[in-house]
């Protein structure tokens, strides 16, 4: 049986903290890869600032030195808001011999119970909570709790950063902030 971790989210743009998140859920877990699943449109955020196809692009250069990720761009491709139980519906259709672990923040573990069908989705996925500042990995649902170094980044401050002109050097990886250059992203 694969294990496959699910990394999901606007990557609006993908930072640092996604790749590491990422790689400490992969090794502690022993897990064959983790894909990347950047979203249409979340039902819990507004839109993306970016196009779907440039946050792909930004996700494919991101993970593009780890043999372990991978970029599914299963929610792009399904238009309207992303829910996490259609998506891994469609996973467990297309992948049977698969179990997948769904990698989220403490902040979303805390909000689990306002999931859709989330009785259901608990059948399909493992979940696996990260620490994050200010939240407890905490839930009345089976969670599996990696430990994962603190990092400060957030898509939300490298935007505003780029606003302001300032560098975003070690925040996001090197391709990635060439290709922000390059299209003229969050300027």
């Amino acid at each position: 049986m694969k294990q496959i971790g699910l990394l999901g989210g606007t990557f609006d743009p993908p930072h640092l903290g996604h790749l590491i998140i990422a790689e400490e859920v992969r090794a502690n877990l022993g897990l064959d890869e983790i894909w990347f699943i950047p979203s249409q449109e979340p039902p819990h955020k507004q839109k993306a600032t970016t196009d779907a196809v440039d946050r792909a692009e930004m996700v494919r250069y991101a993970i593009s030195t780890n043999e372990y990720f991978k970029l599914n761009p299963i929610e792009i491709e399904r238009p309207g808001k992303s829910f996490t139980i259609d998506t891994i519906r469609q996973l467990r259709d297309e992948n049977p011999n698969t179990d997948f672990y769904f990698i989220i923040g403490a902040d979303m573990v805390e909000y689990l119970p306002k999931w859709k069908d989330i009785e259901e989705l608990t059948e399909l996925v493992k979940f696996v909570g990260v620490e994050r500042q200010g939240y407890k990995v905490k839930s009345e649902y089976p969670v599996i709790k990696v430990q994962i170094p603190t990092i400060e980044v957030s898509s939300t401050a490298i935007r505003e950063r780029l606003q302001n002109g300032i560098s975003v050097k070690y925040q996001v990886p090197e391709p990635v902030e060439t290709y922000i250059k390059e299209k003229d992203l969050y300027e």
